[in-house]
């Protein structure tokens, strides 16, 4: 009887204590987003521009991103070895959902914006945010059960995956061969240590380092060698590493990256213009419309065809709420977006957009959580 039981505790703990974490995360990501509206469209408007548009906007995004993505790479190793990924059967249904939920807002995103100049922003709704949909989600309490909770995690944390691979193949610069020697190298590194049984996470920080230095020099964004390090992490090390790394990128490193990017100046921004009417338009209707769209059509149709299954006390509703809840892009939705328009006009518009879009996908799902879940 003890080996259930140890299994159970083994799975089920790690997992309460990264939702409790995200949804207190999201809290703190929504003050710091507020915080940053006000400050850029007040009277000290010009001091966020001068502090957050320097070399500090680069130090976050391409720096202290990295561990954002460890922490989201540590995860994705945690749940594939024996959390809800560890098994194709268990893995199909989000696998599924968040196939939907790309491709739909993808689509929608480009049948609503024609100019060309629009179109790197295909990815921008493509996104979840962990931490705000997990937060939504916990508002709703206890009618909420367990398995649609472990839905959305699945869900989200694919959906990083993907974003991740997108970043990777479509906001690169092409690959400069000498940068991904060094990247290799780093690589190497690191599991010459994992051989030689390096137990402290601190001599890691070397090598670690080499892998972003190559990443960066090869042309792809830097921020993905946390993933790569925490893929190669043993699990062992994940059970030591993540816990003591997590409140520092939900409570420091997420808020940080929210008080440098959410700061749309409302001043700057114009919607007279066709292409940012049609931008704001697109941005908006993906993530509000084609993520629940997504989520829900490919979920279905899934099931109907047998190739998955709900889990045990999720009903269509609650898939719905899900998809609503994945409509909440934020961070990593403002991450390609700086990617999609950088240093351009539209960035400000693609930023707003994200943020209203966002919003209403939260309202939505807080209406249908209440709405499904009353009785």
């Amino acid at each position: 009887m003890n080996q259930p039981v140890s299994f159970v505790s083994r799975v089920v703990e790690p997992l309460q204590r990264f939702l409790q974490l995200e949804a207190a995360s999201g809290i703190v990501l929504l003050t710091t987003t507020v915080i940053a509206l006000v400050w850029a469209n007040s009277t000290w408007g010009a001091s966020y521009a001068q502090l957050w548009h320097g070399p500090a906007h680069f130090w976050i995004n391409d720096g202290l991103m990295t561990l954002f993505f460890l922490v989201v790479g540590l995860e994705i190793r945690r749940e594939i070895h024996d959390g809800s990924l560890r098994t194709l059967r268990l893995a199909a249904l989000p696998l599924v959902a968040a196939a939907g939920g790309v491709i739909a807002p993808a689509l929608i995103y480009l049948a609503l914006s024609r100019d060309p100049a629009l179109t790197p922003g295909w990815a921008i709704p493509t996104a979840t945010d962990i931490a705000f949909a997990v937060g939504v989600l916990a508002v709703l309490g206890k009618r909420v059960p367990a398995n649609l909770r472990v839905l959305l995690l699945a869900l989200a944390i694919i959906d990083d995956i993907v974003a991740i691979l997108v970043i990777a193949f479509f906001y690169s610069d092409g690959i400069a061969v000498a940068g991904m020697l060094i990247a290799v190298g780093g690589i190497v590194g690191v599991l010459v240590f994992q051989k030689l049984k390096v137990a402290s996470p601190w001599l890691y920080v070397l090598p670690g380092a080499v892998v972003w230095y190559g990443m960066w020099k090869a042309g792809i964004h830097p921020t993905l060698a946390g993933v790569a390090l925490g893929l190669l992490t043993p699990v062992v090390h994940v059970e030591r590493v993540e816990p003591v790394l997590h409140p520092w990128v939900a409570y420091g490193i997420m808020p940080l990256f929210a008080l440098a990017n959410a700061g749309v100046t409302f001043s700057g921004l114009s919607f007279g213009t066709e292409i940012e009417t049609a931008l704001t338009t697109a941005i908006i209707v993906a993530l509000t419309i084609g993520k629940p769209l997504g989520i829900f059509v490919a979920s279905f149709v899934a099931v109907k065809l047998n190739l998955s299954a709900l889990p045990e006390g999720v009903d269509w509703k609650g898939v719905l709420l899900v998809g609503c809840l994945g409509g909440i892009g934020f961070t990593m939705s403002i991450f390609i977006a700086n990617l999609a328009f950088p240093g351009a006009s539209l960035l400000a518009t693609a930023k707003f957009s994200v943020l209203v879009g966002s919003a209403l996908a939260g309202v939505l799902g807080l209406t249908v959580g209440w709405l499904t879940r009353r009785a």
